[in-house]
């Protein structure tokens, strides 16, 4: 074993006896490559999406460095598509249709996993999500929302869309690239072209503009 693999050790146990104590942690989770220059999340922090893709590119990232995730509310969610962006399923958690428990199914959850995914079955309210987010702090977890939450700390939405495959007529859709806006509080709104995904199936930062763009999905 190497000192560097010892010292991260050291540190994973540390911030499961700062969990388990519920002390107040806050750290940045991995991301995926292309994400990095888009949005990083902290646990502690809520954010928000308006697409799927999105919402499982940004799980991605720490699932592929070993982190847990779970999924609530999304019954419909493509799990291979969630895979095939990097999402480890076997370190998943699913609870697909949790009702009007949604928020306390959540708040349990980040008891135990690093990032959830939540699509609410009704509107948040400020006290809900001024709740949750005291818990996440505590519980070292960050928490991405498929639609609106108050005070969110980064607000993720696909402003473009277009897919590259087809023909005249014929042919397969390979590609997918996007526009994606980030808005932080009143900082202007920064956009960046992604793959989401490319036509070898990974997410990364699209260079050329699209040819046509298309209502977003």
């Amino acid at each position: 074993m190497t000192v560097l693999s010892v010292a991260d050790r050291v540190s994973e146990l540390q911030q499961r006896v700062q969990r388990m104590q519920g002390a107040a942690v806050t750290r940045t989770l991995d991301s995926l490559p292309a994400l990095g220059e888009v949005l990083r999340l902290r646990t502690g922090g809520a954010y928000a999406v308006d697409s799927p893709s999105l919402a499982m590119a940004l799980l991605a990232g720490p699932s592929l460095a070993g982190e847990w995730s779970a999924v609530v509310g999304v019954p419909e969610l493509g799990w291979e598509a969630a895979a095939g962006f990097g999402l480890a399923l076997e370190r998943t958690i699913a609870v697909p249709a949790p009702g009007e428990h949604w928020l306390s199914v959540t708040a349990g959850l980040a008891d135990v996993v690093s990032v959830v995914l939540v699509r609410p079955a009704s509107p948040v309210s400020e006290a809900q999500a001024e709740r949750l987010r005291s818990r996440l702090r505590q519980k070292d977890a960050a928490l991405v929302c498929w639609g609106s939450w108050p005070r969110c700390d980064a607000t993720l939405s696909v402003t473009g869309s277009s897919w590259s495959g087809l023909g005249q007529g014929h042919g397969h859709l390979r590609g997918r690239q996007v526009e994606v806006s980030v808005r932080r509080g009143g900082a202007p709104v920064r956009r960046t072209r992604l793959w989401l995904p490319g036509t070898d199936a990974q997410v990364s930062v699209a260079a050329e503009a699209p040819v046509q763009l298309l209502r977003a999905v």
